[in-house]
């Protein structure tokens, strides 16, 4: 992968590269020049070669950079940064942390990853993850005590990072209980929680994200449901670095103060970002659907769903919006489930 990495960096602006200046860069002949370059296509990365020009990336690619990324985060957010770690290629960030994790590795190590082979999403699902394209990034955080335990978490992590998102311009990006960032009714990223620890704590959490950047087209078509990226979002090139950095940035404040005080001051926001707020819903739980209207979270991050004109409290499952065959109901009764 490091040739391969170095081959990238020396293509990342876009431009026509001979294959001699290639081979010069990295010690290889042409032949083996042309072998690289075509690996790249098992990357999901354009790249293509014209006589007499060379080769180049269909379009120009930020890599991720240490330096960059580290600009946009704020000296009191740095304080709880142990390390930042920019990885090539792994199988998933995750999986990378976990891993790391049993040897004792200390809070606040936060990864990126350029390419994930087996990037995880919720209850095993993949995430389209091809390089230099998205946002791939686990964070470890240790928890004392949890007032409402870990409850919140992933609702407190989605409001940091569309934080994130708006103070670097993009705009209109909502939520969707429990774990989805999404604009106008299109997924852009995902929120995986891996915890381990006693109810009473304390708490090891790595925080995952996967969020769409710019999908070259031969991923996209990889992808199951409607999706968006920021580069359709914002009309142009978002700067992976500054999102990555702005991500972070938040993300290290933030759960500080999930810590502190659990999900209750993450509420109203993520109640203002809500994408389902007063909408027909079906939750998927592993062993029943649940019909109703979505009426917001409790301090804890419950889902509160109306059904038959009663309040449930639903604290885990699959949310999908369900227009049809669902009537308004009439008066509301509060009551937990």
């Amino acid at each position: 992968m490091q040739q391969r990495y170095r081959l990238l960096a020396l293509l990342s602006d876009g431009r026509f590269h001979s294959g001699e200046e290639l081979g010069s860069s990295l010690g290889i002949g042409r032949s083996a020049v042309w072998k690289l370059v075509h690996s790249l296509k098992g990357m999901g990365i354009d790249a293509f070669a014209v006589r007499g020009k060379g080769y180049r990336l269909a379009r120009p690619m930020e890599l991720l950079d240490r330096g960059r990324i580290l600009a946009e985060v704020d000296p009191e957010a740095m304080g709880r940064l142990s390390e930042l770690e920019i990885l090539p290629e792994i199988d998933s960030t995750n999986r990378y942390l976990a891993e790391r994790a049993l040897k004792g590795l200390p809070d606040g190590h936060a990864c990126f990853a350029e390419y994930q082979s087996a990037g995880k999403g919720r209850r095993g699902r993949g995430w389209v993850s091809p390089f230099g394209a998205n946002i791939y990034l686990s964070l470890l955080r240790h928890f004392g005590t949890l007032s409402d335990g870990p409850q919140g978490l992933s609702l407190a992590v989605g409001a940091a990072v569309a934080s994130a998102l708006t103070s670097a311009g993009v705009t209109a990006v909502a939520l969707k209980w429990p774990n989805d960032l999404v604009w106008k009714e299109k997924k852009l990223g995902g929120i995986l929680l891996e915890l381990a620890g006693e109810p009473g704590g304390p708490w090891q959490v790595i925080v995952g994200l996967g969020l769409n950047v710019d999908l070259p087209p031969g991923s996209a078509q990889l992808i199951d449901q409607p999706w968006v990226d920021l580069r359709t979002i914002t009309g142009h090139d978002p700067g992976r670095n500054v999102i990555a950095g702005r991500i972070l940035r938040y993300l290290l404040l933030e759960l500080d103060r999930f810590a502190e005080q659990g999900f209750a001051p993450f509420r109203s926001l993520w109640e203002s970002l809500d994408a389902t707020r007063d909408r027909p819903v079906l939750i998927k739980e592993p062993d029943r659907e649940i019909r109703g209207f979505a009426r917001g979270v409790d301090d804890t991050g419950a889902l509160l769903l109306s059904v038959d004109g009663r309040i449930r409290k639903i604290l885990s499952g699959d949310l999908s919006l369900r227009i049809e065959g669902l009537q308004e109901p009439g008066p509301i009764s509060p009551t937990d489930s």
